[in-house]
Parts: C-alpha cells; structure tokens; sequence
C-alpha cells in the first residue's frame, strides 16, 4: 500500500456502467483519502423511501432520473467527499456540468467480461431486466462511453482485488494535480 495521499479539495465523483466497482472502489478510496462515502443511489433510496428498482417499475426511468439530478445537487453542495453515481447520471447535462464545476469526475471503465461476470452477481438492476445483459450493456457502452470519455481522469478498473484499481484512481489523481500545480520558475 502507498502512502496516504492529500485530502482532495474537491468531491470525488466516480462515474461509469453498472459493474465496474463505483461502490467497492469508492468505499475503499474514501478510506485512502480520509473523506465520506456516499452511494447515491443509496442516497435515492433514502430521500424516495423504496428501491431504485421500485422507482423504476411504480414511476420510470425518467421519474428516477430527475430525483437522481436532485440528490446529486444537493451532494456536491457539502464538503468535499467520494461520491458513487448511478451509471446514468453522468449521462443527463444539468449533472455533467455541475460536477465538472465542483468535483474531480473519474471514469472507471472496465472490460465487458468483467461487467457482465459482475452484474450477474445481483439481480437489482432494472435497466437490465429490459433485455440479455451483453446486448444491454453493448448498447449502453456505445451511447454511454464518449460522453463518460468528458471526465477529468479515465481509470481502467481491473479483475481482482478492488485495491489494485484504488491504486490507479489514487495515481490518476496525483497525476492531475501535479499537472495542475503551478510549475516553478527555472
């Protein structure tokens, strides 16, 4: 393990497809960063009282979306923390343009292997319940990917153990905020 990285200024929002580690990765980040976890679709849940998946079924995608834009408004106004979207929420622009402007978006991707070995451990995702999952998620790479590909840092999440991607997470980030730090006079 390295060393503790500095505590980032700003939230840290991990967006990407279902299965690529958001919540495993983002816990564990968090930890590494001394910051809050926060899942928002767990956040969803709460203020909604019922599943992602019953929102889905009792009022739709789009219902869900806009309580998804709401909740996300309202977790990058507090301090900065590591924050797990719902794979469609980079997707809507309200949301894109406010975490570009107040947090660090990482992409995490991941080979379609590993999402669907993923995604077949649960059977809570309701955009999956709409077709044969590599169909579903072929689709959603081809509309997803070039509009996830606008976030700050592009992270490969690996098959195995969940520490190996923190650790590229953690090294994109330095890599950032070295590029960004002012570059002292020769």
């Amino acid at each position: 393990m390295s060393a503790t990285p500095p505590r980032p200024a700003r939230t840290v929002a991990l967006v990407g497809l279902m299965g690529v580690g958001k919540t495993s990765i983002g816990r564990r980040l968090a930890q590494r960063l001394g910051l809050p976890f926060v899942d928002a679709d767990a956040e969803i849940e709460a203020a909604a009282g019922c599943s992602v998946e019953d929102i889905f079924e009792r009022h739709g995608e789009a219902a869900f979306r806009d309580g998804e834009r709401r909740v996300i408004a309202r977790l990058l106004n507090e301090p900065p923390q590591v924050l797990a979207t719902g794979g469609g929420a980079f997707m809507d622009p309200a949301t894109r343009a406010l975490m570009r402007a107040r947090a660090v978006t990482v992409w995490l991707r991941a080979d379609l292997e590993l999402m669907l070995a993923r995604v077949a451990r649960r059977n809570n995702r309701p955009l999956l319940k709409t077709g044969e999952p590599r169909a579903v998620l072929e689709r959603l790479i081809a509309a997803r990917y070039p509009i996830y590909a606008e976030a700050d840092i592009a992270v490969d999440s690996v098959d195995g153990p969940p520490e190996a991607t923190v650790e590229r997470v953690l090294a994109a980030l330095a890599e950032r905020d070295a590029a960004a730090a002012p570059q002292a006079a020769p």
